[in-house]
């Protein structure tokens, strides 16, 4: 299982469909998880029901973060854009406001790292980052992700356009 002492991170679940909702449709994130409009109960349902693909076939995978404790999902991982050829797939994390600055998303990204690297033998872990989300920013920069371009006016904000930070690791053999 992919779980430490802490958290847990679990296929998505018919029970999930609530926060999910939630989560999809907070506009305050839109911006950096690339969402353009609301999901709707119906469609979330649907994506749920439909995950039965492998992540070979999908292409991606979507895991929830579970606080082992409370047993309250606290985000989601998103493994996305898997390109086998290339060996690489791209990363996003989600800690929900309440549960961030509590090093969720760094025991996040060892626990997925873990899968990555040792399970799928994939050679490269990528994300894009705002120049602007910080936190985030921050948190790669101090587990060594090597930063390996900046995206100039890449993604558009309410307040023009942004440049996004690529951060890259590389599986050790």
């Amino acid at each position: 299982m992919l779980q430490n002492e802490t958290i847990l991170l679990r296929a998505v679940e018919p029970e999930d469909l609530e926060v999910l909702y939630k989560w999809e449709n907070d506009t305050s994130i839109w911006d950096v998880g690339n969402t353009r409009q609301p999901y709707s109960m119906y469609m979330l349902k649907q994506y749920i029901d439909q995950i039965d693909k492998n992540i070979y076939e999908a292409g991606q995978l979507r895991l929830m973060i579970v606080n082992k404790i409370t047993k309250n999902a606290i985000g989601t991982v998103d493994l996305f854009d898997l390109d086998m050829h290339h060996s690489r797939i791209a990363l996003g994390l989600y800690i929900e406001s309440g549960n961030q600055g509590k090093g969720y998303a760094t025991q996040t990204l060892h626990l997925i790292e873990n899968y990555v690297f040792n399970f799928l033998q994939i050679n490269q872990l990528y994300c894009q980052i705002s120049i602007s989300n910080i936190a985030s920013k921050l948190m790669f920069e101090k587990e060594k992700y090597e930063t390996n371009g900046i995206l100039k006016n890449w993604i558009k904000t309410p307040n023009g356009y942004e440049d996004i930070i690529v951060f890259q690791r590389f599986r050790t053999t």
